[in-house]
């Protein structure tokens, strides 16, 4: 129903619509693939450093990041980088690559942001299109008929459906994207605290 009911709407101004849709929904997607692969159990990340360092030392726990996806292992590899300079240097550091981590997980949301906001606005410009067609219509036939306006104006809020359902279903992606990037960072601090307490134990042997 959905389909034909958009096959009957005006393609001047479904196509707009769907287009957001199309490109929001890509980001969404991008992000949300991008996220779930940033995810690592940290605990075992931190065991593996604890158990580098103790054996190998340094060199020993970076190659073990290195050898480890996602940011939690790039910000704890940089941490390690500077382990000689001492641990303020350390933390400065993990501090540093964190928030440049954190904008790599944000990367995209400002644009999935505004096409939520496009999608509906793109609607609802193009009922009052669509209604202003519909009064040109009565104006030039000077009589107010059913059948005449009733097409106009349907085609016009096929416009706002449609475009309320792309920002309702883009909206749910980004409460989902905002989510998993709160998880990540809230795991990514956690993780941090430890690491600099391994370290901080390593520098005092």
């Amino acid at each position: 129903m959905l389909k034909e009911k958009f096959i009957e709407g005006d393609p001047l101004w479904m196509a707009p619509v769907l287009l957001t849709m199309i490109f929001g929904l890509a980001i969404a997607i991008e992000r949300v693939l991008y996220l779930a692969l940033s995810n690592q159990n940290n605990d075992k990340l931190l065991k593996g450093i604890e158990d580098a360092l103790k054996s190998g030392g340094k060199s020993a726990a970076m190659e073990y990041c290195r050898n480890m996806r996602g940011p939690v292992a790039a910000i704890f590899y940089q941490g390690l980088d500077k382990m000689e300079e001492g641990i303020e240097i350390v933390d400065k550091a993990v501090v540093s690559l964190g928030s440049v981590e954190t904008g790599k997980l944000e990367r995209g949301v400002s644009w999935l942001s505004l096409f939520i906001a496009l999608a509906p606005m793109l609607g609802f410009l193009g009922t009052v299109v669509g209604m202003i067609q519909a009064f040109d219509a009565i104006e030039i036939a000077g009589d107010i008929s059913p059948t005449l306006v009733a097409g106009g104006i349907k085609v016009a809020l096929l416009t706002t459906v449609f475009g309320l359902i792309a920002a309702m279903i883009l909206q749910i992606f980004y409460n989902l994207i905002i989510a998993m990037i709160d998880n990540l960072v809230n795991k990514m601090e956690d993780a941090s605290i430890s690491f600099l307490d391994i370290v901080a134990a390593h520098l005092k042997k």
